[in-house]
């Protein structure tokens, strides 16, 4: 487990948006380490020199890229949340139902937090705070939602929801077969089955 601190954000200006949105794409499509500033600044139509204004350095605009990711997933997930009222196992299989089509509307290549930490396994990085900070989040909100619905067996539900999901993610990434995320969410109900959690 890395003991990366916090990253430092930055305060977003026009240009700054403009830059994080051509890096985004780019960084999803092609990876973190193939896009250089160059092509970042020529994407957003900046100059190299008001992108180094703006974010300090690649690094930081890595940091920014993978933090709005989290900021949107979050964003996107909460209403899924919100709907299902007070049941928890319905909880669960909104995650998801969330993520399925999170996936088929942004990440057509996978997690970009999962394909992020595969090129950014140093915990000293600044960007790999964000990275784990967001799959300790989703394993929170799993054990909270195992344990409100099968009380006495949240840590180890928790944990199984949390790898189905996460290989249901990574296979979607790899297209190893169709609908990867739906299957997980059949056997995320089944776990919750029997574990005495109804939906």
């Amino acid at each position: 487990m890395g003991t990366a601190q916090t990253p430092r954000r930055i305060t977003m200006t026009p240009a700054a948006h403009r830059v994080l949105a051509a890096a985004g794409r780019l960084f999803y499509e092609r990876g973190i380490h193939a896009v250089g500033v160059d092509l970042i600044a020529a994407e957003a139509g900046v100059t190299k020199k008001t992108l180094y204004d703006r974010f300090g350095s690649k690094e930081q605009i890595v940091v920014e890229y993978l933090a709005d990711r989290d900021e949107r997933w979050r964003a996107f997930l909460a209403p899924y949340l919100d709907a299902v009222g007070p049941s928890p196992a319905a909880g669960v299989l909104a995650v998801f139902d969330a993520s399925r089509d999170w996936s088929a509307e942004h990440s057509a290549k996978g997690c970009s937090m999962v394909n992020a930490h595969a090129e950014i396994s140093d915990p000293s990085h600044p960007a790999y705070a964000i990275i784990t900070a967001q799959k300790q989040w989703m394993l929170a909100l799993f054990t909270d939602l195992a344990g409100a619905a099968a009380p006495g067996r949240a840590e180890w539900l928790g944990r199984a929801l949390m790898l189905l999901h996460e290989g249901a993610l990574v296979a979607h990434g790899l297209d190893v077969f169709p609908d990867p995320i739906g299957r997980a969410r059949d056997e995320a109900e089944a776990l919750l089955t029997a574990a005495g959690a109804g939906s």
